[in-house]
């Protein structure tokens, strides 16, 4: 079994749990739509974009078909900007990306005709992370993390990172150019997105992340919170003094909603397009998306919407039918 694999089954177990729990609730209008227009829901949606967001995507998907057995979800993970260059060329009904939209991407869609809406589908703590065996970095400052991750840094050994710090090799893991993760990371740290060094070990699956730290005591990387928390028997999480009198703050679901774990809480979105939503299992889909949120959060292991942003959800859901056409 392949490592996405065994990622995917990992979240298809829980989803199995939540569908039991949703089926509970089967006198409730959960945004389902098993039927549009009198006829049975039949057809593709086409996902594509952030790993990070994908499991998210995989949940909503699988509860989603339980329920309507005609339409086929498919979801690839090509990274924020790889989904964002098939979503632009109308290859996607709807781009996975783990931060905002650029303005050259946008630019893109437009001169293809491509329209769209951003929905916020979720919150995350970008999380970082060493080795078990690793005693000494139990708290990183940034401008520590920018010292290591800033452009044409030539830092090597722990010890030049903090002098109480071991006479240990560094050896980073982090998200490639085209993902999401690093383009936050790299803007948060080191204060202009896609500013970093170039000497570490890029990869758009964050599993071999996973890998890669475990097996190295100086290894240290960063991803989303969901897999450190599928994986914390493996890593530790270093917790983070952002600068601004909060001290060292552990990523968790309260410190991502509260803001305080920052400069690393960061939001998920999905961007479904206008022409997809014109498809009736598309627009149904992207309904039960927002609709299911609580459930398909839990399912993917990833941060809750605040109150307010679930009530700014069902205010652009609203929006959405009406450009679909929906009521």
């Amino acid at each position: 079994m392949t490592i996405r694999q065994v990622k995917r089954a990992h979240v298809l177990s829980v989803v199995a749990v939540a569908a039991l729990t949703l089926s509970a609730c089967g006198g409730q209008n959960n945004g389902s739509g098993s039927e549009s227009g009198g006829e049975q829901l039949s057809g593709p949606v086409v996902i594509d974009g952030s790993s990070t967001v994908e499991p998210l995507s995989i949940a909503a998907a699988e509860l989603f078909m339980e329920k309507n057995s005609g339409v086929q979800v498919s979801v690839s993970a090509s990274g924020t900007g790889g989904g964002f260059k098939k979503f632009c060329v109308g290859e996607t009904d709807i781009s996975d990306a783990s931060r905002p939209i650029k303005d050259e991407e946008k630019k893109t869609c437009t001169e293809k005709n491509i329209s769209f809406s951003e929905l916020q589908i979720a919150n995350d703590a970008l999380t970082v992370v060493v080795n078990k065996e690793n005693t000494w970095a139990q708290c990183l400052t940034v401008a520590q993390l920018k010292k290591i991750w800033e452009p044409d840094s030539k830092v090597a050994n722990w010890k030049e990172v903090d002098p109480s710090f071991p006479d240990q090799k560094l050896d980073l893991y982090g998200a490639g150019a085209d993902s999401g993760t690093f383009d936050y990371f790299t803007g948060a740290i080191n204060g202009k997105e896609g500013a970093s060094r170039k000497d570490y070990n890029p990869t758009e699956n964050d599993n071999i992340t996973v890998q890669g730290v475990s097996g190295s005591k100086g290894g240290l990387g960063y991803f989303g919170f969901s897999y450190f928390e599928e994986n914390a028997d493996k890593l530790k999480a270093v917790k983070i003094d952002g600068g601004k009198g909060k001290g060292c703050v552990e990523p968790s679901v309260k410190a991502a909603q509260d803001g305080s774990y920052a400069p690393l809480a960061r939001p998920l979105f999905i961007y479904p397009s206008d022409a997809g939503l014109k498809k009736a299992q598309v627009e149904k889909f992207v309904e039960f998306y927002l609709a299911n949120n609580d459930e398909i959060v839990k399912a993917a292991r990833f941060v809750p919407l605040t109150e307010d942003q679930k009530k700014k959800a069902k205010d652009e859901l609203a929006t959405l039918q009406a450009k679909a056409g929906g009521k």
